[in-house]
């Protein structure tokens, strides 16, 4: 782990990050010494500080260390953290003069090699997630809602769970972002009041473009995933993963999932 730039595992009780979830992040994959998707993950990290207003960082820097993280890792997963720093008066952070930058790496979720291939049954998770317009698409620190919905997932012994928002609304999964195939049509839930628009999700978006397929964002209700011939999660480690089924509903045909996973494979 490097705390800018030095060889630590503890900040500042003082930081905003941990008083107040007042910054953002990013996860990554990491193959054969390489981050994949680098150039998407920095332009998340760029975007979400332009939002949120954190005093930017040198990116120059972040990038190399990075870089030196990743190097001769066979595979793991790199995250960066960027929070507003120390300073400012409670809810304030005007006084804040330096970003905290963190970049760790982890082993890489062997399980999901597995999901890819088998696929994974769901739930639909009991708590919904609020909206958040001001937040909407971004990885912030306050993750609190999805830590409340993962302990739903262990306490009713499920991988994964579809959620809903407070208007009864399709958003993601607890960790992933969804997507439903219905005939010759794709949907995905439309982002704008809430959840993250992940890097996946994105390229997966742009691939559905390339295919000539129609890809409707939408808001729609859960009874729309009971019309569905075809369900599948994304996000950056897991890449594309079909869904089996979710709850009573099968889904016996991951054909555009499996033509999307072998995309994938290619472009990597």
């Amino acid at each position: 782990m490097l705390i800018n730039g030095m060889k630590l595992d503890s900040i500042s009780a003082y930081d905003r990050g941990l008083a107040y979830g007042d910054g953002h992040f990013t996860t990554m994959a990491v193959r054969d010494g390489r981050v994949l998707q680098w150039p998407a993950h920095l332009a998340r990290l760029q975007q979400a500080n332009n939002r949120l207003g954190l005093v930017e960082p040198d990116w120059d820097l972040l990038a190399q260390e990075v870089e030196e993280m990743a190097a001769n890792q066979p595979q793991c997963v790199a995250k960066v953290i960027l929070t507003r720093g120390e300073g400012g008066r409670g809810y304030d952070g005007s006084g804040c003069q330096h970003t905290t930058r963190i970049i760790s790496l982890a082993p890489f979720p062997t399980h999901y090699g597995k999901w890819q291939q088998e696929g994974i049954e769901m739930v639909v998770c009991r708590q919904r997630i609020g909206d958040a317009p001001m937040l909407a698409g971004l990885k912030t620190l306050n993750r609190l809602e999805q830590v409340l919905l993962k302990s739903e997932l262990v306490s009713r012994g499920v991988v994964e769970g579809i959620v809903l928002n407070s208007r009864g609304f399709l958003t993601e999964g607890v960790s992933a972002n969804l997507f439903w195939r219905r005939g010759k049509t794709v949907f995905t839930p439309d982002l704008a009041r809430g959840g993250v628009d992940g890097i996946m999700r994105r390229q997966v978006m742009a691939m559905l473009k390339q295919m000539s397929i129609e890809l409707r964002v939408v808001e729609a209700p859960l009874e729309s995933l009971w019309q569905a011939e075809e369900v599948w999660l994304t996000n950056t480690l897991m890449g594309v993963v079909p869904v089996n089924g979710i709850e009573d509903i099968d889904y016996p045909a991951a054909v555009l999932s499996r033509r999307l996973q072998e995309r994938l494979v290619i472009e990597v």
